[in-house]
């Protein structure tokens, strides 16, 4: 729960601070760019200079938001303060993490795994997403909403939510949606550019996995092998979305997506489409975390040992869950 204390101390200091450092995670997703953007166009309007930092490159879907070109990998100078978004942990920062020599100084995320590693910690494991959690303190933080903010927070809510379909949403994502809206973000076009469309090397990948993909006790999953990825000329490390299109099949309660990196390292996405179930717990216990319907770890090991040893670990957790229960 937000507390009025933390609202009031993130004003102070964000009233004393010039030059911030707005941060978001590894293999940024919708709402990570999004949040990130948002947030930090917010503080822009408040005066404030602000340098985006992403680790890895943001998914080029996302260039028609407001100062998409100006995220980086290299941040210069020194910051009077730093703010982290959607970063369910410190290693979910990046290399950062290592060369900050301080703790953040706010941190807003909507994962339930999350340590609260920064001095003032807005988590909401409530929120659809980190996007929501800003549009909704926006406000009370004493920023502003133009329709710059208002269409990369948007993006982050639409890409979380997966239009509005995850078990996450609730009236209040639809009730800022409609603030966000009102504040001129263009929710066809949000829709458009980061749900539907997509790369042909994207479209490829997609073929790839679809090939491969298998179903057996309640769970549905594929892999991505750095040979499909050459095949397809997708080269980017995160899935194109496809663990999306495995949510889809009727017959299965989770979904999961293998994608071998060059540096050893295999990243796991879980999905739930069931009530009642959380793979949180099992992310975390691979080093990963989330929230009880998407989760994610990023796991050492060849691609045919972390898939058995996840796949294992995922069928013993439903299995202890009990019956299925239908949304």
């Amino acid at each position: 729960m937000i507390q009025p204390n933390d609202i009031a101390a993130a004003r102070a200091r964000l009233a004393g601070a010039q030059r911030l450092l707005a941060i978001t995670h590894i293999n940024p997703d919708g709402d990570a760019i999004g949040s990130l953007l948002g947030f930090g166009l917010a503080l822009r309007e408040a005066g404030k200079d602000v340098t985006f930092y992403c680790a890895d490159p943001a998914p080029e879907m996302f260039k028609y938001l407001t100062a998409f070109d100006e995220i980086t990998a290299q941040p210069q100078g020194d910051f009077e303060m730093v703010v982290v978004l959607d970063a369910a942990d410190e290693r979910r920062m990046g290399p950062i993490a290592k060369t900050l020599g301080r703790r953040p100084d706010l941190l807003f995320d909507h994962h339930i795994t999350n340590p609260a590693f920064a001095d003032i910690n807005f988590i909401d494991g409530e929120a659809a997403s980190t996007g929501e959690l800003v549009a909704e303190l926006l406000e009370p933080l004493g920023l502003p909403l133009t329709q710059p903010i208002a269409e990369a927070l948007l993006t982050g809510i639409v890409t979380d939510t997966l239009g509005f379909k995850t078990i996450g949403t609730t009236p209040k994502t639809l009730a800022l949606t409609q603030k966000l809206m009102l504040a001129g973000a263009p929710l066809s076009k949000i829709y458009d550019e980061s749900l539907f469309k997509r790369s042909f090397a994207a479209t490829r990948i997609w073929g790839e996995g679809l090939v491969h993909v298998q179903m057996a006790d309640r769970l549905v999953w594929t892999s991505l092998p750095l040979a499909a990825r050459a095949a397809s000329g997708y080269f980017a490390m995160d899935d194109a979305d496809l663990i999306n299109v495995l949510t889809s099949v009727r017959e299965a309660e989770v979904a999961l997506i293998f994608v071998e990196r060059a540096d050893g390292i295999v990243k796991v996405s879980w999905r739930v489409m069931v009530q009642g179930f959380s793979v949180a717990p099992l992310a975390k216990s691979f080093g990963g975390g989330g929230h009880a319907p998407a989760a994610g770890a990023d796991i050492p090991g060849t691609l045919a040992e972390v898939e058995a040893r996840v796949l294992a670990a995922t069928r013993a957790a439903l299995s202890m869950n009990g019956a299925r229960a239908s949304l």
